[in-house]
């Protein structure tokens, strides 16, 4: 081998270390939107790729002739395989029963077939390169690939592409460079080279159909994944946004789980603003957390004391929707184009902790549950003790809690998270019927925790005094139990979480 081809091996160890990487993130975040359960999923996903490279390791001594094709047999294999896994993925979860033994399947092979390049690049080069040098510059252009795959996946490929064309290009990308490799190496290569480079240009045409038709393939799958016709669907740079509709209505699902129904959004909506905004003294300052919908927007804007509503949402493309899908336009009543409505996009825990104006007289946080550690941190001590820090001295707060039923020891977890960080709390629940019984917590800095409002809004759908006061009250099986404050360096909530909601999938 000449010296002047070595680099173009190193690219190939960088592309084996991006692409890698990929399928591993692609798998990771397929099995955490559809199954729920990230920690557990992603740890799952690392432990038995890392594991089936170390097979594919094993594996490769068994190779002794003809090295070079091999690699780009194997190259090949892990751009077909690699490039479909999220289709074959999607459509598995979809219409087949046994998703699980696709996705643990589909994601040991690719991990035996990227196990085997890298020690296959490093035999191919031990010719030119003394051990040294050879061991330390393949696992420096891996490592850089791990490098680019981690950057790039969350900042461009998946606010861009999408997970399905994600996954495409880089089988492409794959099958791209054993193609080229076939013309670049093609005197270390013995016999049926054009076999060779037929087969990569027939996954090539392949993987660029499934590209062209990405979309058609992931409205498809996620025809099978929704009771209901899909009638929105978009890709951000955070999450999965989809709404359904049926003649019930519409629903939206952010990453497979449902935020709300229109039937009976009013239920969940109204329980969570009216307890605080009822017991505040002529409000006029309120402050959302999340509710990029703006559902709860719409009911604050109910009190004529309101002169500005401060909403505070991570993902832009959740609250443009809200502010242009005719259906969420007219069911939050335009609440995000009135003109006391103000949108930050922005983390809530970073907005809080650099937010340097007027103390809000009620805050209402309306947070996505916690299955994951990036929400978790937002039901934190942390966050609780940042948010008093940006109210008015004894300003009411309500905290959406998940179920007091469904997820027991979470919701007083959470309870006493908020407890444990200055405040009275007064624990209450409601029935959404899309839900079941779901819990929030009502509270505010002060000597006493606040009971139930005396007086509501007139127009109210669901609440009237007399039902307000029993949500305060708790059955035994969804009473207090003992738990563990959520801190932000020890995320129990998360765990607590994951273990309940298993139960009921």
């Amino acid at each position: 081998m000449a010296y002047r081809r070595t680099p173009l091996f190193y690219l190939n160890v960088l592309v084996v270390g991006t692409c890698g990487l990929i399928y591993e993130l692609l798998a990771g975040t397929l099995a955490s939107y559809v199954l729920g359960d990230s920690v557990t999923q992603f740890s799952l996903i690392i432990g038995l790729y890392l594991s089936a490279m170390g097979v594919g390791a094993w594996l490769s001594g068994y190779l002794s002739k003809n090295l070079v094709r091999r690699f780009l047999d194997i190259e090949l294999g892990v751009g077909l395989v690699g490039g479909l896994s999220a289709p074959l993925l999607f459509m598995s979860f979809a219409y087949l029963g046994w998703f699980k033994v696709v996705l643990y399947g589909v994601v040991f092979l690719i991990g035996v077939l990227v196990g085997l390049e890298l020690p296959l690049l490093m035999r191919i080069l031990r010719e030119e390169l003394d051990f040294k040098n050879l061991v330390s510059r393949v696992l420096t252009f891996d490592y850089l690939g791990a490098l680019l795959a981690s950057l790039l996946f969350p900042i461009f490929l998946v606010p861009t592409l999408g997970l399905m064309r994600t996954s495409l290009l880089f089988g492409m990308l794959n099958a791209g460079v054993a193609l080229w490799g076939s013309f670049i190496f093609s005197d270390l290569i013995t016999g049926g080279i054009v076999f060779l480079r037929s087969r990569a240009i027939v996954v090539l045409v392949i993987l660029t159909a499934g590209m062209i038709n990405a979309k058609s393939l992931t409205s498809f799958a996620e025809e099978g994944m929704f009771d209901d016709a899909i009638v929105y669907a978009k890709t951000s740079r955070y999450q999965r946004i989809v709404v359904t509709r049926s003649g019930m209505g519409f629903k939206l699902f952010l990453n497979g789980n449902l935020q709300f129904s229109s039937s009976d959004e009013y239920r969940y909506h109204e329980a969570l603003v009216h307890p605080a905004m009822s017991t505040a003294a002529n409000p006029k300052r309120i402050l959302v957390l999340g509710g990029g919908d703006g559902l709860a927007v719409r009911e604050i804007l109910r009190y004529p004391s309101v002169e500005e509503v401060l909403l505070v949402d991570l993902d832009p493309e959740m609250t443009k929707l809200g502010k242009s899908l005719p259906s969420l336009v007219a069911l939050n009543k335009s609440s995000l184009r009135d003109a006391r409505t103000k949108v930050v996009n922005a983390d809530a825990m970073t907005w809080l902790a650099s937010y340097e104006g007027p103390l809000f007289d009620v805050a209402i946080v309306d947070f996505p549950d916690p299955n994951n550690f990036s929400l978790g941190k937002l039901y934190t001590r942390r966050l609780y003790r940042l948010l008093a820090s940006r109210l008015e001295p004894e300003a009411p707060i309500a905290v959406q809690s998940t179920s007091p039923l469904y997820a027991r020891i979470s919701y007083w977890c959470i309870v006493e998270t908020i407890k444990a960080s200055g405040f009275q709390v007064s624990p209450y629940q409601a029935t959404v019927p899309s839900f079941g019984v779901w819990g929030y917590v009502l509270a505010r800095r002060g000597p006493d925790p606040i009971g139930p409002p005396e007086k509501l809004p007139e127009g109210l759908r669901y609440l009237n005094t007399d039902s307000l006061g029993a949500m305060f009250k708790f059955p035994v099986d969804m009473g207090p139990v003992p738990t563990e404050i959520n801190r932000l360096n020890d995320q129990r909530l998360v765990r607590y979480y994951e273990e309940e909601w298993r139960r009921w999938q």
